[in-house]
């Protein structure tokens, strides 16, 4: 998949040893609690990391040793022992041959470079390469062709690289269905593929014509110089592109390596796709500062099965010392016999982006012996804000302490989101962060509305509690909350207790509409392998360890697999709508015999959020007339916005 690469290789299945020397790129510091972050931050930012751009901090990471394996990468997890080797040598190489010719395409400090890419090595040349030269835009190709559209859009994109046509993809025929849609488009680039013309390039062909021992362009790059739009939000309406700049990012990648105490002879893997900042940033530019080892986990990462059954495999065969990884991954993995494999390396894993049942911390640690550091984060901070000490204390179900240099705490806010005041120890309030690493507001102007608390101070839009020790606890989000009657119910207090259960691999509790008290709790659940357990258990289960009356599920729902986004979270709204379409598809029984067939979909609305389309065939001397009042009959007291086809 990766043939005709301008990289020189080490041949699949040999042994290279990375040479030892001293880790001149970062100091040691044991973080065990906030004193220590408060130790660290006595010396300014600047006095510890000179560089405060990306292409400087990746330049200094390669010159520490050229010749050590920058990158392993997996063709597949079935072949985890044979990787194709990269050097730092190589990776800088490429990074310049690439931002060469982004610069030679016409690419400057305003000016966007979009890819659609998979987990290959092309992937880190580009990124970093267009951040050399000009703006990065990665987006999830497993978005719809008019999202990936509507992003390119809003980004300006002049160049956009994207993977040819190869079997068990459709990236490309994505990019032939928009390319012409986008007025700002200048150039299209095709890695692993052909070129047709002026306009579409081949990538192994036109990279390949630009020197990689330098760059061929002067550009000051300075720290507030925007370097990449991530793409955040939802996949409807105007996109949401976050403007984050060089120095959160070079800021990030310093956060992240001392609060996960990596070094040079660190080895990480990497199975978060780098369309998003986790992949791109904690498995990116953190090791790659420092010349460690990244063990790339093939194209489709933790989504790729065979990863998943060799992981084990694979973390002894490059005596691994940590990765990152989402709950669902963990949940995954614990179906996974260790076996006789050697994990031993293995220091932490990095849990982050949805909270982590403290059942499920427990029986992870219990099934691999190793550490869960729990984190939080997200785009908006340029990846992390805090996390669990690795040398301290790790409170089980929070998300830790703060990272050094940064800022968070908790405020309490009006309904319109303005500031109120700092919430008490202990207090729920919104989940506010600030400082180097915060992104510099949203592309477009509306969505920056209501953003900021405080000057400088971003609203998360999640909802926690900081205790005395410093250490944040999540309480929810407001738009995950089930409100039923008036009455806020947070879906992890029902997840927690059903995590309980060895059965339960993976629990999603979201809202049922209902007619009387708006809104009830129901799960849905995704059993360990072997498991018989039904669903009339789990809700006995259920009803006898809730404490909670209100929080009590009124059903369960049992599914082969919970719906996860391509970062690996669970995909609520997939869940919110099939409960929609089941309760509705109940309560339209009542048609009766004017109907010969009804069916019902529900998902997202631009304008209302969700939509419910009713489909219904009348039986033989029902006009369309009664049908729709008796539908609006069944319906009146339900809130969610509603179509009706007839036909």
């Amino acid at each position: 998949m990766i043939q005709n690469q301008a990289v020189t290789t080490v041949e699949p299945g040999t042994q290279q040893t990375l040479t030892p020397h001293e880790d001149t790129m970062a100091e040691t510091f044991a973080v065990a609690g906030m004193k220590d972050i408060e130790a660290i931050e006595t010396v300014p930012f600047q006095d510890r990391v000179a560089e405060s751009n990306t292409y400087a901090v990746l330049e200094k990471g390669a010159a520490v040793n050229p010749e050590a394996v920058a990158i392993s990468f997996l063709m597949s997890g079935d072949t985890w022992d044979q990787p194709m080797r990269i050097t730092y040598g190589n990776l800088i190489r490429n990074i310049r041959r690439c931002a060469n010719m982004f610069h030679d395409l016409g690419i400057g400090p305003q000016d966007v470079v979009t890819y659609l890419l998979p987990n290959i090595p092309q992937t880190h040349y580009v990124l970093w390469g267009a951040e050399a030269a000009g703006i990065v835009n990665p987006i999830n190709p497993l978005l719809e062709p008019s999202t990936i559209r509507d992003i390119c859009r809003a980004a300006g994109t002049r160049v956009l690289v994207a993977l040819g046509e190869l079997p068990g993809s459709d990236i490309w025929q994505k990019v032939v269905a928009i390319k012409d849609d986008i007025p700002t488009l200048e150039h299209v680039i095709c890695v692993m593929g052909p070129g047709d013309g002026d306009r579409v390039h081949s990538f192994d062909q036109l990279v390949e014509k630009y020197p990689g021992d330098r760059l061929t362009f002067t550009r000051p790059i300075a720290p507030d110089d925007v370097s990449s739009l991530y793409h955040t939000g939802g996949t409807t309406g105007t996109p949401k592109l976050a403007r984050r700049t060089h120095f959160n990012e070079v800021v990030m990648g310093w956060m992240i390596r001392t609060m996960g105490g990596m070094g040079s002879q660190t080895t990480v893997l990497c199975g978060l796709p780098l369309f998003h900042v986790n992949g791109t940033t904690v498995t990116g530019i953190s090791p790659f500062s420092l010349g460690a080892h990244v063990v790339m986990l093939s194209p489709r990462g933790y989504r790729d099965p065979s990863i998943i059954k060799n992981f084990y495999k694979i973390v002894e065969r490059y005596r691994a010392n940590f990765f990152s990884a989402v709950p669902t991954v963990l949940a995954t993995l614990m179906d996974i016999p260790v076996g006789d494999a050697d994990i031993a390396s293995l220091q932490y894993a990095i849990c982050g982006a949805a909270p982590l049942s403290v059942e499920m911390f427990k029986r992870f640690e219990a099934h691999t012996g190793m550490k869960v550091l729990e984190g939080y984060g997200l785009t908006e901070g340029a990846c992390a804000s805090s996390i669990n000490p690795r040398e301290g204390e790790r409170k089980v179900g929070s998300i830790g302490i703060r990272m050094p240099y940064q800022q968070m705490k908790v405020v309490i806010v009006d309904e319109n989101g303005g500031y109120v005041r700092d919430a008490a120890v202990g207090e729920i309030g919104a989940i506010a962060i600030a400082g180097p690493n915060v992104f510099k507001g949203y592309v477009e102007k509306t969505h920056n509305h209501g953003i900021w608390v405080q000057d400088g101070w971003f609203n998360t839009g999640d909802l926690g509690r900081m205790d005395a020790d410093g250490y944040f606890w999540l309480t929810g989000r407001k738009k995950e909350l089930i409100i039923r009657g008036g009455h806020n119910i947070d879906p992890a207090s029902i997840e927690e207790v059903l995590y309980r259960l060895p059965d339960v691999q993976v629990a999603a509790a979201v809202p049922q509409p209902d007619p009387h008290a708006g809104e009830v709790p129901v799960a849905y659940v995704q059993l360990a392998a072997g498991s018989a357990m039904t669903e009339a258990q789990l809700l006995d289960y259920a009803k006898e360890n809730i404490g909670e009356r209100a929080a009590v599920p009124k059903a369960i729902h049992i599914i082969e697999t919970v719906p996860l986004t391509p970062v690996g979270k669970i995909f609520k709204p997939a869940l919110r709508w099939n409960v929609i379409e089941k309760i509705y598809q109940k309560e339209l029984a009542a048609l009766g015999r004017m109907a010969k067939d009804v069916s019902v979909s529900a998902g997202e609305d631009k304008l209302h959020g969700t939509r419910v389309t009713i489909r219904v065939t009348p039986a033989a001397g029902m006009s369309e007339k009664e049908i729709q009042e008796k539908i609006a009959e069944i319906f009146a007291r339900y809130t969610l916005k509603m179509s009706i086809e007839i036909g």
